[in-house]
């Protein structure tokens, strides 16, 4: 007999989706009603061991009262901060994620965007397709990225690939988590001298309550009406308003954003700037780290239903 399986979220590729069918009975919340959700977890609960959901989906704390037998989260995707922690670790529940398969995409983002907002993409191509080229409009230059200053905020994984890319533009780098981490020469003794000391700020830092609205005001103006800001992180660690306000007033020069405080809501202010790149939360929407992503994320349920270690564990 199958184990039977929670998969909370909607956004399943055909690939996982087949893998799932094939080792599990699977119930996708997603699909039931609203009104009958709260039955149909009482219905299905007491018999669900693992719980298959996304790094911003999560799981919300008053579900897990419904699913006394629960054993493992998986989550597909490197974040965490949508899920109760410290209330899964006192109940004994195991958490998975999917590291390092998508690092070297998220990465790559994290360049594109700084490239296009430094270099002003969005701006050259709305210049040409709106025919200003042609009638020899005004232009304003870019700026060029070689002996600046790239400061990183979380040198994980991910912001080690960002800074191994950028090295190869001739930036120099800078970082910042509260962790010695490693080149502790790079490292500036807080989030606000990193700001002060860099021409860009990249944050990769995860997110959570110790990172929520992690940049704000202070830390936007040190940065400066030269500055640009890349988040590839989550919207939670950067103070929105105080970002639109900056941009809006000049104090900080540019923005480029994969990630936003109320996915998928983008204030009409951010929209509206025409300083800011904005993407729609894709650093690993490729095809091969989708792929990845999924196959290691049952990879963990399949080891778990099997009793076997599982593959990447979060250490609480």
């Amino acid at each position: 007999m199958k184990p039977e399986l929670l998969v909370l979220g909607s956004d399943w590729p055909a690939h996982v989706l087949s893998q799932l069918e094939q080792h599990f009975h699977c119930h996708f919340l997603a699909q039931v009603p609203q009104e009958r959700r709260a039955a149909a977890l009482a219905d299905i609960g007491p018999r669900v061991r693992a719980v298959l959901t996304t790094g911003t989906v999560g799981i919300q704390a008053a579900m897990l009262p419904a699913l006394p037998a629960l054993e493992l989260v998986a989550v597909n995707g490197v974040g965490v901060d949508a899920l109760p922690l410290a209330l899964l670790a006192s109940r004994g529940i195991a958490v998975t994620n999917t590291p390092d398969v998508l690092t070297d995409d998220v990465a790559d983002l994290a360049v594109l965007l700084l490239l296009a907002a430094v270099r002003r993409l969005p701006q050259l191509d709305r210049y040409v397709r709106e025919g200003q080229w042609a009638r020899a409009a005004p232009l304003e230059h870019a700026r060029s990225l070689k002996g600046k200053v790239a400061g990183i905020v979380g040198y994980g994984r991910i912001g080690q690939a960002v800074a191994a890319r950028l090295k190869s533009f001739g930036l120099r780098i800078r970082y910042y988590q509260r962790s010695l981490g490693p080149a502790p020469e790079q490292r500036s003794a807080s989030l606000l001298e990193l700001a002060r000391d860099s021409d860009m700020l990249v944050l990769c830092m995860p997110g959570g309550a110790q990172t929520e609205r992690m940049v704000g005001a202070e830390v936007l103006d040190a940065l400066g009406p030269e500055g640009t800001l890349v988040n590839v992180a989550r919207g939670s660690v950067v103070d929105e308003a105080a970002l639109v306000a900056a941009l809006r007033e000049g104090r900080l020069g540019a923005a480029a954003l994969d990630v936003f405080e109320h996915e998928p809501e983008v204030p009409e202010a951010l929209r509206a700037l025409a300083n800011v790149v904005l993407t729609p939360h894709v650093g690993s929407f490729t095809v091969e780290t989708r792929r990845a992503m999924g196959d290691l994320a049952v990879a963990n349920l399949l080891a778990h239903a099997e009793g076997r270690p599982l593959l990447t564990p979060v250490r609480a």
